[in-house]
C-alpha cells in the first residue's frame, strides 16, 4: 500500500477511536454522577458532559474531514487490486512464455505458457536460478549478454538476433527458442523480463523448406542437363541426317532441271521453285539446329559462339554490339560453358525484345577461380510489367544458383540494364598442361 494511503487510513482510525472514547466518557460520567449527591452530581454532570461533548464534537469534525480521503484511499486500493488482477490475467493467458528475473538471475515470475513450454510448475521455478532452463553451452554467453544489456542505455532488445537460441526443459530436453529481453528499475532494483517462444515447429518447417529448395535446384539442374543433351542430339540429327537428305534432294532437282527439254518451260519453272524451297528449308533447318545447340560452341568454344550470337543480333536488329574476354576462357568445360552461353543468350533476347537499346556489350572476366559475366545495354532500364509474365530473368538467376553462383539484374546509374553473373569455376576448368 502506498505511504499516503497508509497515512490517511491511520488518521481515520484515530478519529474513530477518539469519538468512541468521548462517548464512553459521557456514559461513564453520567452513571457515576447519578449515584452521587444532587449538588455534586449536577456539577459533575455539567463539566463531564461539556468536556465529553467537546471531545465528541472534535472527533466528529476529524472524522468528517478525513472520511473523503479514506473513501478515496479505498477506491485507490480497489483500482490497484483490479489492475493487478487484470495484469495477472493478461500474463497468465499470454501465448508466449514470460519469465522475470531479479538482479541475481533468480526467477520471480513464471507464467502459464512458461510452465507448458519448459514442463515445469511455477511453484517449482520461482526462486530458482534461470540457468536451470539454459543449456550448458549457452550459460556463460547468456550471463555476459544480460550483463551487457543491463549496462546499455536501451531497455529492450531481441536476443540472439538472426541466430536461433536454445532452451532446456525441466526434463532436460533442449529445444530452439526465439526470445526478447527488457529491463526496468523498481525501487532501486533492476528486473529483467524475457519473452520467448518455442520455435521447434517453425525451425523444422524452415529446414524442410530449405531441403525442398535444394531438391528443386538439383532437379532444375538435372532437367537442364537432360534438355541440353536432348537438344544436342536433335541438333546433330538435323545437321547430319536431315541436312544430308535435303542436299541430296537438291542435287536431284538440279539434275532434273538440267535434263529437261528446252520447250518444257513450265516444268523448268517448277524445278527452279522446288530448288528454292529446298534451299530455304536447309537454311531454316540450320537455324533451328543452331538454336537448339550451336555447333560452334562444341567445335570452337565459348567466345566464338558468343561472337556469332552477337553478330546475329546485330544483323537482325541493327544494334551495335561489343564482346571482351580474359585469357584462359578456353579452359572452361561443361556444363558451365553451355550454362554461360544460355544465360547470355537469354539476356540478349530480353535486350532485343524489351530494352529499346542501340548498344549492348558482353564482357567475361575470370579471376581467383571465379567467372564474372556482364551484359550491359543503354536501353530504358528495368520496367517491370505486372501483366506480363516472363521467366527469362528468373531463369538466369536460377541457372547461376545451380552453378553455385549468383546473378544480379539492375538498372545502372547512367541508364540501361546490367545483368551481372558470377559463378565459381574451380569444378569446371580443365587442368592446364605444364
Amino acid at each position: 500500500m502506498p505511504p499516503k494511503v497508509q497515512e490517511n487510513s491511520r488518521k481515520a482510525a484515530y478519529a474513530a477511536a477518539a469519538a468512541l472514547t468521548a462517548i464512553i466518557t459521557v456514559v461513564t460520567t453520567w452513571t457515576f454522577a447519578h449515584d452521587a449527591g444532587s449538588a455534586l452530581r449536577d456539577a459533575y454532570i455539567a463539566g463531564a458532559v461539556g468536556g465529553g461533548l467537546a471531545v465528541a464534537a472534535l472527533a466528529g469534525v476529524c472524522t468528517l474531514l478525513l472520511a473523503p480521503r479514506f473513501r478515496r484511499s479505498a477506491s485507490w486500493m480497489r483500482a490497484i487490486a483490479e489492475n493487478e488482477l487484470r495484469l495477472n490475467s493478461i500474463i497468465g493467458s499470454a501465448m508466449d512464455a514470460m519469465i522475470t528475473l531479479d538482479e541475481q538471475q533468480k526467477i520471480v515470475l513464471f507464467n502459464a505458457a512458461a510452465e507448458t513450454i519448459f514442463r515445469c510448475k511455477a511453484t517449482d521455478a520461482i526462486g530458482s536460478p534461470i540457468e536451470r532452463f539454459i543449456p550448458e553451452g549457452y550459460r556463460s554467453g547468456h550471463a555476459a549478454h544480460v550483463k551487457h544489456f543491463g549496462e546499455a542505455g536501451i531497455t529492450m532488445r531481441r536476443m540472439g538476433g538472426a541466430v536461433v537460441l536454445a532452451g532446456r526443459r525441466g526434463d532436460g530436453e533442449e529445444f530452439p527458442i526465439d526470445a526478447s529481453i527488457s529491463h526496468v528499475n523498481v525501487g532501486g532494483q533492476k528486473f529483467y523480463t524475457v519473452i520467448l517462444r518455442d520455435v521447434t515447429e517453425r525451425q523444422g518447417a524452415s529446414e524442410a523448406l530449405t531441403r525442398s529448395h535444394e531438391e528443386l535446384r538439383e532437379l532444375y539442374q538435372s532437367m537442364h542437363e537432360v534438355r541440353e543433351a536432348e537438344r544436342t542430339r536433335i541438333a546433330r540429327e538435323l545437321h547430319d541426317e536431315l541436312a544430308q537428305w535435303l542436299t541430296a534432294l537438291k542435287m536431284d532437282v538440279s539434275w532434273i532441271r538440267k535434263h529437261l527439254p528446252q520447250h518444257e518451260v513450265l516444268l523448268a519453272g517448277k524445278a527452279d521453285r522446288m530448288k528454292t524451297v529446298i534451299d530455304n528449308t536447309i537454311a531454316a533447318m540450320r537455324r533451328i539446329a543452331a538454336d537448339l545447340r550451336p555447333l560452334m560452341l562444341d567445335d570452337l568454344g565459348l567466345m566464338p559462339a558468343l561472337e556469332n550470337l552477337l553478330q546475329e543480333l546485330s544483323d537482325r536488329t541493327g544494334m551495335q554490339v561489343g564482346l571482351s574476354g580474359s585469357d584462359h576462357l578456353e579452359s572452361l568445360r561443361e556444363p558451365l560453358v553451355t550454362a554461360v552461353y544460355r544465360m547470355v543468350q537469354e539476356a540478349l533476347t530480353n535486350v532485343a525484345r524489351h530494352a529499346q537499346a542501340s548498344r549492348v556489350v558482353v564482357s567475361l572476366e575470370m579471376a581467383q577461380d571465379r567467372l564474372s559475366v556482364s551484359i550491359t545495354d543503354n536501353g530504358r532500364g528495368l520496367n517491370p510489367d505486372p501483366g506480363r509474365k516472363s521467366f527469362g530473368l528468373p531463369g538466369i538467376r536460377e541457372r547461376a544458383r545451380t552453378l553455385g553462383g549468383e546473378a544480379r539484374i539492375y538498372t545502372a546509374e547512367e541508364g540501361g540494364t546490367v545483368v551481372a553473373i558470377e559463378v565459381p569455376v574451380e569444378r569446371h576448368v580443365e587442368e592446364r598442361r605444364a
